[in-house]
């Protein structure tokens, strides 16, 4: 009997972008809308659907083995999980983000310690209040079930505590941010005994490289081109290489095939350059891996 594991994907805004970065990485999942326990084509995984802030208490109870959630859900669930591997989505919504302290712009509460007495509304309840708890500030800390900004707005409520990337959303509501209380990405964490267990250590493993993989790709492009051999020396010294570029014979005996990776934020910057030195052919192509020693 095959063995298996139990993978948890996030349900809601961060699956997509998991699917997306499991197929780069080789595991092609499928949704069906009528069931929570997507396809994936590896007979040694089962997937679930699960909510980003419930997966760290599956995680720990041993419903699951492995899965992806934020720092913030495992700290609010006060989860003893191992994380395995950080995982911040360059090229999606899932990028880094903190939990801020918000309030109106015309608020007199300035810093934290105002907050005394207040009335605090978020989503992120056992976080908040411990964290002043710890700071000795007492406060009363409401579950918010969404739209946290406008019952601040509408003083429902003296201040929020809220996720966000940019700040953006919460000035547009007419909020300025006190304080920072959490700075939040989003993890690959292990159950505690799975990864007691060679088997399953070894496969967690497998995925989380294969996943960092496909994170370090997301940022990078495969450059390939022809060059003659006595511009070589400048073409190479030209290519910004994650090593140093390959290199072949092409029948022509005076041309030479390069082939390098490099960083898609400064292609258009280095194609044109290259063509310039007396490069030809140039093909940039997009890469669905990019694995290095240090992801093992």
């Amino acid at each position: 009997m095959t063995r298996q594991i139990k993978l948890g994907i996030p349900k809601g805004s961060l699956e997509n972008a998991t699917i997306d970065l499991f197929n780069n990485a080789g595991w092609k999942i499928t949704v069906s809308s009528r069931n929570y326990f997507p396809m994936i084509d590896d007979g040694e995984v089962v997937c679930s659907l699960i909510r980003a802030q419930e997966m760290a208490r599956y995680i720990e109870s041993g419903v699951l083995d492995l899965g992806l959630t934020g720092l913030d859900w495992i700290l609010e669930n006060d989860a003893d999980v191992t994380i395995v591997s950080d995982l911040v989505y360059s090229k999606s919504s899932t990028r880094k983000a903190r939990w801020v302290l918000a309030v109106p712009d015309d608020s007199p509460i300035t810093t934290i310690h105002d907050c005394a007495g207040k009335i605090i509304s978020t989503e992120l309840v056992n976080f908040t209040e411990r964290y002043f708890k710890e700071r000795d500030i007492p406060v009363k800390v409401e579950f918010s079930w969404g739209a946290t900004e406008a019952k601040v707005v509408e003083g429902l409520v003296d201040a929020i505590v809220e996720v966000t990337e940019t700040g953006s959303t919460l000035k547009a509501h007419g909020l300025k941010i006190i304080d920072t209380l959490l700075e939040t990405n989003t993890k690959l964490v292990a159950n505690k005994k799975s990864m007691e267990d060679e088997w399953k250590r070894n496969k967690i493993a497998q995925i989380a490289q294969l996943l960092r993989g496909a994170l370090n790709a997301e940022k990078m492009v495969g450059l390939k081109m022809n060059v003659p051999k006595q511009i070589l020396d400048q073409v190479v010294a030209a290519i910004p290489s994650l090593t140093s570029p390959t290199i072949a014979a092409l029948h022509n005996s005076e041309w030479l095939s390069v082939e390098t990776v490099i960083d898609e934020s400064i292609a258009r910057e280095v194609i044109p350059q290259l063509i310039r030195i007396g490069a030809d052919g140039i093909i940039e192509y997009p890469l669905n891996k990019v694995v290095n020693k240090k992801d093992v």
